[in-house]
């Protein structure tokens, strides 16, 4: 039994996510690989979206809350300092016009990043800067703007 292209595709989307979230957030075009290009469209779905959701607002609710220790570090103050911005994330995400790929990507590497602002209180990234660019970017007209570039490595962003 032989599986389709398409198939083989998706799945390794699913495996590889993180890694291709990264890929995607950095602006690595997702048409630049089959495998890059099925997980840009699994995180435009609305079921990722849902998903992107349920884990921001799992995280303000954490921040709300006294610190529990079995959780992941948390840091409360940029989340609740960056609360209205990530709120308007929620509100683009949850709502019914198509989103790009990159802002969602951005918005699942905040998220699951153990380096990134939310969760390393010596990252020396704004978490509401890089909410606002998360933001910026899933408007489907900002991405991946002019003609399809040619293959090859000079095509390629460094990482992608």
């Amino acid at each position: 039994m032989t599986t389709s292209p398409q198939l083989r595709e998706r799945v390794a989307a699913r495996v590889l996510g993180a890694s291709l979230d990264r890929q995607l957030a950095a602006g690595c075009p997702a048409r630049s690989e089959p495998v890059l290009a099925a997980r840009a469209r699994r995180l435009a779905s609305p079921a990722a979206r849902r998903q992107i959701i349920r884990g921001w607002n799992n995280v303000l609710r954490q921040a709300g809350r006294p610190p529990f220790m079995p959780r992941p570090p948390l840091c409360r103050d940029k989340v609740i300092a960056a609360e209205p911005d990530v709120r308007y994330l929620l509100a683009l995400l949850a709502g019914p016009r198509p989103v790009a790929a990159r802002g969602a990507a951005m918005a699942m590497v905040l998220l699951t990043d153990g380096t990134g602002p939310v969760h390393n209180h010596r990252s020396p990234v704004s978490l509401a800067a890089a909410v606002r660019e998360a933001i910026r970017q899933l408007d489907p007209s900002t991405a991946e703007p002019g003609p399809r570039p040619a293959p090859g490595p000079a095509s390629r962003r460094p990482g992608c």
